[in-house]
């Protein structure tokens, strides 16, 4: 069965879907089936695994609302090498939508019923929102990967969202727990990097992967091309650092099990 991974932070531009496109690659190219779901309205995971949000028949929005389900909304990227439920515009009314529906917090979770014994990972790639997208991918996962920028305001953010983990595990999800912190675009030049690291890592111990992603010209230019950094430049320090990751991953999750 499919081990669910919402990877999320309230704070944007840390680097969610990066981690979400280059992670469901590098695992890929380890022979793991792989579903990357983007539920950013903006669909830059879509774009950036080589899909056109413009010529889907399909997306998650079709997923939520109930129309159509995921075995039949899903597509498999030839480019980026693992399987996509792709977001497009029509995702921006979903929030709206969705308030007037039944079960409106799990409505992702029952459609994953369908695919989670053909799949080793599902990566949910969330807005930068407490809304109810990001509510659906905590109520489905039983991981949350969070990636963090080492900066100023980083643990402020990091506090507010773990306050929210905590209350969806309450409500709805008691199966919900912290897979692991990402330390993203990381600089290792400014003091302020290695203060907010070293803290970090005190407080949260070995939930914070020994991975740490670079700042990588690489990884800025791939999704322009609709690539992973793994197709794009391979031997670059972005994409050498998310195969490092997907390795740690796999084995923290084989010890955990």
């Amino acid at each position: 069965m499919a081990r669910i991974i919402a990877v999320t932070n309230q704070k944007g531009g840390v680097g969610k879907t990066t981690t979400c496109v280059n992670l469901a690659a590098s695992l890929g190219a380890m022979k793991r089936r792989v579903l990357l779901i983007d539920l950013d309205p903006q669909g830059n995971a879509t774009t950036g695994s080589g899909l056109l949000k413009d010529e889907l028949e399909g997306s998650v929005y079709d997923v939520l609302v109930g129309t159509h389900g995921v075995k039949e909304t899903m597509v498999y990227s030839e480019t980026a090498g693992f399987t996509v439920l792709p977001a497009n515009g029509d995702l921006t009314g979903a929030e709206v939508v969705l308030l007037d529906l039944p079960s409106k917090e799990t409505r992702l979770r029952a459609g994953l019923y369908e695919v989670e014994n053909e799949f080793d990972y599902i990566l949910l790639d969330c807005p930068p929102s407490l809304n109810m997208l990001t509510v659906n991918a905590l109520a489905a996962a039983q991981g949350v990967l969070i990636p963090v920028q080492c900066e100023y305001y980083a643990l402020e953010g990091l506090t507010a969202l773990l306050q929210t983990i905590e209350t969806i595990s309450t409500a709805l999800n008691p199966a919900l727990e912290i897979e692991g912190i990402l330390r993203t675009m990381y600089d290792p030049r400014p003091s302020l990097t290695h203060d907010v690291s070293t803290q970090l890592v005190e407080h949260f111990g070995n939930k914070v992967f020994d991975t740490v992603i670079p700042r990588n010209i690489r990884l800025a230019e791939a999704p322009s091309y609709g690539l992973p950094v793994l197709q794009y430049e391979k031997q670059s320090r972005g994409a050498v650092a998310y195969l490092a990751l997907a390795g740690e991953f796999i084995r923290k999750r084989a010890v955990a099990a």
